[in-house]
């Protein structure tokens, strides 16, 4: 299951440009501005698929995603990078096969669902492959994304903690909170306390982030629904009548964002001669 927020990046491609990739934002001084870029890499590897090659390109980058925070900053790039090489070259792939090629790439089918999807999304794989169904978000739900400044989780060392076998208890536990959170994303808010509860990879992964403990518990011992967002260490919490997340200080970036409900989309910018396509592109 994830979810999408109007928390977003925005990449410019652009074929008239000298070659090239420039990055502005959350991770300006981190990410790679070559043809390591995962933006690029991802291009790269969809055009493999389909034609073999990519004409010349400059890429622009404006990220509002932090990084190694549990908001889906890589499932961003890779989604922008398989949107823009379908448009760049033509090659009208299905919403399916989108999702499926993002999936290959990131590798978390609700990260890459709920980007490019929007609203609430189950994802899940059958016989036909990767799926997504779109559920729509309560109208009541508050929430607000509490980020850490100080502390990062990467993706390795989320995983590294999980354990490699469960008792089948906490499974049974966390798949009736997971069945249980779909009613009260949609339609019984009421029921968020109990249905983010989880035994499966929150307390394995909570002592990664002292600072985000701390408050998740503090948020628990108040009442206000909270959970880690991803694998963290940003906390999604649900604000209701009576019970609101107070200041945090300068530690922490608190925001209320609101619900996404299109997903990832690919706009052309300017018109050029002749009737050929435009040279610009972009996605968000």
């Amino acid at each position: 299951m994830g979810v999408a927020f109007d928390l977003a990046n925005e990449f410019e491609l652009d074929t008239s440009a000298p070659p090239g990739v420039t990055v502005e934002g959350e991770g300006a001084d981190e990410l790679p501005q070559t043809n390591a870029n995962l933006v690029v890499r991802t291009m790269t590897y969809v055009a493999g698929m389909l034609t073999g090659g990519l004409p010349a390109f400059g890429l622009h980058c404006r990220n509002a995603i932090p990084l190694q925070h549990g908001l889906g900053s890589s499932a961003s790039a890779v989604v922008a990078g398989v949107l823009l090489a379908d448009r760049l070259l033509d090659a009208e792939l299905t919403p399916d096969r989108l999702l499926e090629i993002a999936v290959d790439s990131e590798g978390h089918a609700d990260n890459v669902a709920a980007c490019l999807r929007g609203g609430l999304i189950l994802a899940h794989h059958g016989d036909d492959g990767w799926r997504a169904e779109r559920l729509q978000p309560h109208a009541d739900l508050r929430p607000v994304l509490l980020i850490p400044l100080h502390e990062r989780v990467s993706t390795k060392d989320a995983r590294r903690v999980l354990p490699r076998t469960i008792p089948i208890g906490d499974a049974a536990f966390t798949a009736s909170r997971a069945a249980l959170a779909v009613v009260a994303l949609t339609r019984n808010p009421s029921l968020l306390a109990t249905a983010l509860e989880d035994r499966l990879h929150q307390p394995y992964r909570l002592p990664l982030m002292p600072s985000a403990r701390a408050l998740f518990h503090d948020l628990k011992d108040d009442g206000i629904p909270v959970c880690v967002a991803g694998s963290g260490p940003t906390l999604l919490a649900f604000e209701q009548d009576g019970r609101t997340v107070q200041d945090l200080g300068p530690g922490w970036r608190v925001m209320r964002p609101a619900f996404d409900l299109k997903g990832a989309t690919v706009r052309e910018a300017g018109t050029a001669a002749d009737g050929e396509q435009p040279q610009r592109q972009g996605a968000q």
